[in-house]
């Protein structure tokens, strides 16, 4: 694997590098991309992992140039990898025409039904492919991995953690879309990857999985109560706890005033969030 990376660019940031990665992938049979920031601490010994799952229409760069992560993952010696958010260029008839499906816009699942079933493997692609390279391309410790993301990467990142609770030990999420198979986004994702029997869509619905499976320690989630998204029904944040308080998982759901659904409030939030990793990752 570790002749498979192609690195396109890269820039010193923090004592560390931020650098970025393209490669072929066998889940998704396409050119992936994928950018990491390696801490200074990764020169003299193995470092944490913490993956970030980006939102519709983002690629890997989004949370690179806007979230400034690199300042805190520095200070706790975390490597960050934020992968793209799908497979492009696919040659899949329709897949530019809808910001909401398609390029961008993955949902991090595994489709079952075509034309997406053949690219759009994105789940496995996270849990297994991307961890794999990750783990033979970088001095990392893969028994100390976590995860976050926003928005559809917030779902994306709960979804993970749910379904792999010995992978991820921490996990969070900023603004995540918590019961895809109740809002517009998700029944139109869900449809058109999964197909229409909804049996098989609560396998990537957090509010249905966590009835079943439970992480260890506590999720965390920030909401802003200016974020349009919120308002418009498309993140049901309050299903998502309500199903944590039966399960038995322990949720911080913390709720930000005036806060939109941008990277302005990523950035406000990003120190916090990656302290409740470090808690875990580090120790």
């Amino acid at each position: 694997m570790k002749t498979s990376l192609n690195l396109y660019k890269e820039h010193l940031c923090f004592g560390g590098k931020v650098a970025y990665y393209s490669h072929q992938s066998d889940t998704c049979i396409s050119q992936m991309n994928f950018a990491v920031y390696i801490p200074p601490q990764a020169k003299s010994q193995p470092v944490p992992i913490l993956y970030y799952l980006s939102g519709l229409t983002c690629t890997e760069d989004n949370f690179t140039v806007k979230a400034g992560a690199q300042k805190y993952a520095a200070q706790h010696g975390i490597m960050l990898v934020a992968p793209d958010t799908s497979p492009r260029h696919t040659d899949i008839p329709g897949e530019d025409d809808d910001w909401d499906l398609g390029s961008g816009a993955s949902f991090y699942v595994d489709s079952l039904v075509e034309p997406w079933q053949k690219h759009y493997q994105m789940y496995s692609y996270i849990t297994q492919e991307l961890p794999a390279l990750i783990a033979a391309n970088f001095s990392v410790l893969p028994n100390k991995q976590g995860i976050m993301g926003h928005s559809m990467g917030g779902h994306g990142a709960l979804i993970c953690a749910l379904k792999n609770p010995d992978q991820y030990l921490s996990v969070s999420a900023f603004a995540p879309i918590c019961a895809p198979m109740s809002c517009p986004w998700g029944e139109k994702a869900f449809t058109n990857y999964l197909g229409t029997d909804k049996q098989k869509w609560q396998d990537y619905d957090a509010s249905q999985l966590v009835q079943q499976n439970q992480i260890s320690g506590t999720i965390l989630i920030d909401q802003g109560t200016a974020d349009p998204f919120y308002q418009q029904k498309q993140l049901l944040p309050e299903i998502f706890a309500s199903a944590c308080q039966k399960a038995g998982q322990p949720l911080n759901l913390r709720w930000q005033p005036g806060y939109d659904h941008s990277y302005f409030t990523i950035a406000s939030l990003i120190e916090d969030h990656i302290r409740h990793h470090a808690e875990v990752l580090c120790a």
